[in-house]
């Protein structure tokens, strides 16, 4: 279905691949500039048949109404829909919602009172919509104040009365704007670190070796892991200067042996590259990885020798990740970070949102990583809102009480809520996103504890059960993933605490 989907929105922004310019107009474009989360719900109408996968984007065109109707409908059967019943199961299903502030109807006048006489037929704005959770919701993700043309208010905002059709959402939410009526969130995944350097904070060397890597690949699968994330370059305070082809050396034949493994669970799991360099994620991609995870959220580093990035400034370096991962269609983790994990910890900025309850801290995730992932899934080239992950980067630009907070307060990072002040509030950009948290073996940890009250100093495979406290919290706060060194305790920890927060 996910395919279905990414087919015909690559077909849609291609649609001279599809129709001709006699049924689309003279040099038709179309380009898709943001997207809504994806939404699985209960079928309506027809009710026995599979769930549908649900979703919106918005679109630039020089296309007339007509025309995009023709185009929608001569992408549908390339992706495979046939004739069915009115309602019925169907491959893929492609709608005009709104376009612009336009109020059309094709039916003659006295034909008008009616919803059964649509088929060949353009409605604009879409006749069904006030009835269609299943539509407003993505709306809601990307045009929240849209005035409707007809109705005078805002859509969906105003309009959406939920009825009980929606009956999984996707990703978590958080826990301030999760409605009652939603199932519970689905289990919390399990992403194991495997770094394959000689100076990792936590386990450097352990496993910068076939020999010791591939073994924790199977021993991290049978102990619960969903995803592996492999980095080759060390992002610890003070570590050594990697080069781009000495990180793909790294990283790309630890993929290729993993999809070599002759246990097919191992063999299959799905592969995060831990990296902020597009040509490294791109040749790690080829090899077999699924996921991106950039801890500079597609930024770049501001604080490494300028030698690796000097044909790239950070726009250049931003639009080179988007082209792969959009190339792709893969996921992304974005963390929030400031450059070196150690420095520029003063959120004072942010201060203002004290005022209404947020910390700070919180504040300045929100705003910071917000705007980086506005620009990443906004716009032309952008990667879709259901790819998108966010990380509010424990232990990142972060002193140890901001670290706490941002553990004890999560949901709020990613809660529908309004940020900034005066004339500049607007919409909590990160608002819907799921996120990944990572606080496993951290410094902070050992901070907390040499300054506790019978204090002591502990290295990072000594700070496990502490780890646990900081999975059991981020779940509680709703979070979608965990990525952690000891997997067989955290995953108990997983099912102990998705029990406790369903």
């Amino acid at each position: 279905r996910f395919y279905n989907i990414e087919y015909a929105l690559r077909l849609l922004e291609n649609p001279s691949q599809v129709a001709s310019e006699a049924e689309l107009g003279p040099s038709p474009r179309l380009a898709i500039i943001d997207t809504s989360f994806l939404y699985e719900t209960t079928p309506m109408y027809v009710t026995d048949q599979p769930a549908f996968i649900n979703g919106a984007c918005t679109i630039e065109t020089n296309l007339k109404p007509l025309a995009l109707l023709r185009l929608l409908k001569a992408i549908e059967p390339v992706i495979g829909r046939t004739p069915t019943i009115q309602n019925g199961p169907r491959i893929i299903d492609l709608d005009i919602v709104f376009y612009e502030n336009l109020v059309l109807d094709t039916r003659p006048a006295d034909q008008r009172a009616s919803l059964d006489n649509l088929k060949g037929e353009l409605v604009i704005p879409h006749p069904r919509l006030q009835e269609r959770e299943f539509v407003l919701r993505p709306l809601n993700d990307i045009i929240p104040t849209y005035i409707h043309p007809v109705l005078g208010s805002p859509a969906p905002g105003d309009i959406i009365k939920p009825p009980p059709t929606l009956t999984y959402w996707l990703h978590p939410t958080s826990l301030a704007s999760r409605p009652s009526y939603l199932n519970p969130k689905p289990k919390t995944r399990i992403m194991a670190t495997l770094n394959v350097t000689p100076d990792s904070f936590s386990d450097g060397s352990d496993y910068n070796s076939m020999s010791t890597a591939l073994p924790y690949v199977e021993q991290s699968v049978t102990a619960g892991a969903d995803i592996i994330d492999v980095g080759g370059y060390s992002t610890r305070p003070g570590a050594d200067f990697v080069s781009v082809d000495q990180e793909i050396e790294r990283v790309t034949p630890t993929v290729q042996a993993i999809r070599s493994l002759p246990n097919e669970a191992a063999r299959s799991i799905p592969i995060s590259v831990d990296t902020f360099r597009w040509k490294v994620a791109e040749k790690a991609i080829l090899a077999g990885a699924n996921i991106i995870n950039d801890v500079y959220a597609f930024t770049g580093p501001k604080h490494l020798p300028d030698a690796w990035q000097k044909d790239e400034d950070a726009l250049q370096i931003m639009e080179n990740m988007k082209r792969v991962a959009r190339k792709f269609a893969t996921p992304v983790v974005l963390m929030h970070s400031r450059g070196d994990a150690g420095q520029d910890q003063d959120y004072s900025a942010y201060a203002y949102a004290e005022r209404n309850g947020t910390s700070a801290v919180i504040e300045g995730v929100r705003t910071e990583l917000g705007d980086q992932v506005e620009k990443i899934v906004k716009g032309k080239g952008g990667l879709r809102r259901w790819l998108v992950i966010a990380d509010p980067g424990i232990a990142f630009s972060k002193t140890v009480v901001d670290n706490l907070e941002l553990l004890r307060n999560g949901s709020k990072i990613v809660e529908d809520t309004t940020i900034g002040q005066g004339g500049l509030k607007r919409r909590n950009p990160l608002a819907g996103f799921p996120t990944l948290v990572g606080t496993s073996r951290k410094s902070f940890i050992g901070t907390i504890f040499s300054k506790a009250e019978k204090g002591r100093e502990t290295t990072p495979k000594d700070r496990s059960w502490a780890t646990a406290a900081g999975v059991a919290c981020a779940i509680q706060q709703g979070t979608m993933v965990v990525r952690v060194h000891d997997i067989k305790e955290m995953g108990d920890v997983v099912i102990m605490a998705d029990a406790l927060w369903p």
